[in-house]
């Protein structure tokens, strides 16, 4: 009788262990979501329910919908990534990574001025640099982020609470980030960059399956060079145009983008701020 109540049990264990086991591959295998939030401020809520939240200037974009201006709007944030030390891609992180206790990943520079400021505590701004693999959430997390080039500068304005006036800090190289979810699917989102030659080689060597690429021209790549980086260098099979139409210099349009691109495989989606697209 006790050998059979014992077999009965290890049967029943294997039984919830499988069950476990699927409810799990099928969580890793739901959809990508991805949210433009104005300029490069994407909200990615990946297969396994992860939000990561990357270049957060939200309360004074005036490109972001007046819902998201309220940080807490955007429900629970796990990870935070900014691609380099400009306001508008960093402005709302140290505030966003004290509510919701989620790590800054940012270039080592940024990260240590940061920190040594105060403006967050070292657990929250870990350093990080180009070319090594982040784990954010552990060897089994399944996320695995790599910082890659980005041609641009990046430069931190701190205010000092003592004297009232900004100073210029340290910011770190200027980045963008490879993202590799759960169920193997990778995002590239370039930063604020030009034109560089190694694009060929981040495509070749990470094959992105989508790209968040700047084309407002000013600051960052013209249509024109957007276009030849996909179509000639990344050859992603999707393309969201960011970091375009924030103020007057930003003049680069998603039609010039995709008239520039020509014939190509890459799908181009066009979003509104507050828009979602799922892969």
């Amino acid at each position: 009788m006790k050998l059979f109540s014992i077999h009965r049990m290890v049967k029943l264990l294997a039984v919830l262990i499988l069950g476990v086991q699927h409810l799990w591959a099928a969580a890793q295998n739901g959809p990508v979501q991805v949210q433009w939030l104005g300029q490069s401020a994407m909200k990615i809520t990946t297969p396994g329910g992860k939000v990561i939240v990357i270049d957060p200037w939200l309360v004074a974009n005036p490109k972001t919908p007046a819902e998201f201006k309220k940080l807490d709007a955007l429900g629970k944030v796990d990870l935070i990534l900014v691609s380099h030390a400009h306001a508008d891609h960093m402005a709302d992180a140290p505030a966003l990574s004290l509510m919701n206790k989620a790590p800054v990943y940012a270039p080592a520079g940024l990260a240590d001025s940061m920190t040594t400021l105060g403006v967050l505590p070292v657990e929250l701004a870990p350093r990080f640099n180009k070319g090594g693999i982040v784990l954010p959430f552990g060897p089994d997390g399944g996320i695995k982020i790599i910082g890659t080039h980005a041609e641009h500068s990046s430069e931190y304005r701190w205010t000092n609470a003592q004297t009232g006036k900004d100073e210029m800090r340290p910011g770190g190289e200027p980045m963008g980030f490879i993202i590799e979810l759960e169920n193997g699917f990778k995002i590239y989102h370039l930063g604020d960059t030009a034109l560089f030659g190694d694009m060929k080689l981040i495509g070749d060597l990470y094959k992105p399956d989508l790209i968040f690429i700047p084309i407002g021209s000013h600051f960052v790549m013209p249509p024109r060079d957007a276009a030849l980086a996909t179509r000639e260098m990344i050859k992603p099979k999707f393309a969201i145009p960011v970091h375009y139409g924030t103020n007057a210099l930003l003049r680069g349009t998603p039609k010039e983008y995709m008239d520039a691109l020509g014939t190509s495989s890459t799908k181009v989606i066009v979003l509104e701020p507050g828009g979602i697209a799922s892969f």
